[in-house]
């Protein structure tokens, strides 16, 4: 009898680790990163939160990195398929020689406010002040000067930008009067008027075409890997949907990441994000334009590059055509009627 047991018992234990490897060799794996403690990062949170790229068949490695460049740098080597990151790492690596592409568009705008202390009112009044970004290069750098230049001011003759960190420590040089100004976005603001600095002018009300977050992949990896690809672009759309649709969930994903739990930033977060994600994340070259536009004086690639080139729509047009981007927010309508 014991012996029977035992032929059973170990049956039993071949069969699940089988099973087991069985399992983890479907799972197709994917290496993704992403740079920026920022709500713009948000639906890679959703993402990992919520499993999808589970659920999409996928074993996935997402790696937060301290910079853009890091990222690009570990893509180009090798080390990752997928990151996440903005229009400003695309156009230097791809003016540079790289096969870098955008396969998903996800923040189409400047997304920050200029911050100032409190007895700034006025464009007029910033001449002659020191303003901070993240660093020199960067997608905030880029963010204040277009901006400033919208509004009549030459940010390289009437005003001096510095690089003074990532958000706390812009909010802090602020504060001391190490700075006069800095860009930052939500829930950073709020930060800063809980501390009596000023929340001076809200970049996005300017509606600038710009890629300020995307998903960039190399064209090589985009033919070897499609159908990956694909998985990772539907679980991307799903993670949007829930942002747009679940609102309290979404916050309390917000304030574990931001580390953050007061509730009138993360309202405030929530407010300027939920709505600026496209549904179908469809990257276009308008976003590209705008930072083409700016280096062109300067750079001689710049001026002579069709934006165009830039994006890729293959993996977002072949999922709508689908119908996948239908059936889930049809899924949010049939829950609104029936709950009505």
């Amino acid at each position: 009898m014991f012996p029977a047991l035992i032929r059973i018992a170990a049956g039993l234990l071949v069969m699940a680790i089988f099973g087991f490897v069985g399992s983890v060799a479907s799972q197709e794996r994917i290496r993704i990163g992403w740079a920026g403690v920022s709500p713009a990062n948000s639906p890679i949170w959703v993402v990992q939160e919520n499993r999808y790229l589970k659920q999409q068949g996928l074993d996935a490695q997402v790696i937060s990195l301290s910079a853009s460049p890091i990222a690009i740098q570990a893509m180009l080597a090798g080390e990752l398929d997928v990151i996440v990151t903005s229009v400003t790492t695309l156009v230097s690596a791809r003016l540079a020689g790289a096969d870098i592409v955008m396969i998903l568009g996800m923040v189409p705008t400047f997304v920050d406010h200029i911050i100032t202390q409190p007895n700034l009112t006025s464009f007029d009044q910033l001449r002659g002040k020191l303003g901070g970004v993240n660093r020199l290069g960067s997608t905030s750098d880029l963010g204040l000067r277009v901006a400033l230049r919208r509004k009549g001011i030459d940010p390289e003759k009437d005003v001096k930008i510095i690089t003074a960190g990532d958000n706390p420590s812009r909010l802090a040089a602020v504060s001391k009067g190490i700075i006069q100004f800095g860009i930052m976005p939500e829930p950073f603001v709020r930060e800063a008027e809980k501390i009596g600095l000023k929340d001076f002018f809200n970049i996005a009300s300017l509606k600038i075409p710009f890629w300020w977050n995307a998903v960039l992949v190399q064209e090589s990896t985009l033919r070897s890997k499609r159908p990956l690809l694909l998985k990772f672009t539907r679980a991307m759309m799903e993670a949007v949907h829930y942002i747009k649709t679940e609102k309290e969930n979404t916050k309390a994903i917000f304030s574990k990441n931001l580390k953050l739990n007061d509730p009138e930033g993360l309202e405030r977060a929530y407010r300027d994000y939920s709505g600026i994600f496209p549904e179908n994340l469809l990257p276009t070259a308008d976003g590209v334009k705008t930072m083409l536009d700016d280096l062109a004086p300067r750079n001689p690639k710049a001026a002579a590059a069709n934006p165009k080139n830039f994006v890729d729509t293959s993996l977002v047009d072949e999922i709508e055509a689908g119908g996948f981007l239908k059936q889930l927010y049809k899924r949010e309508q049939v829950g609104k009627a029936t709950a009505n």
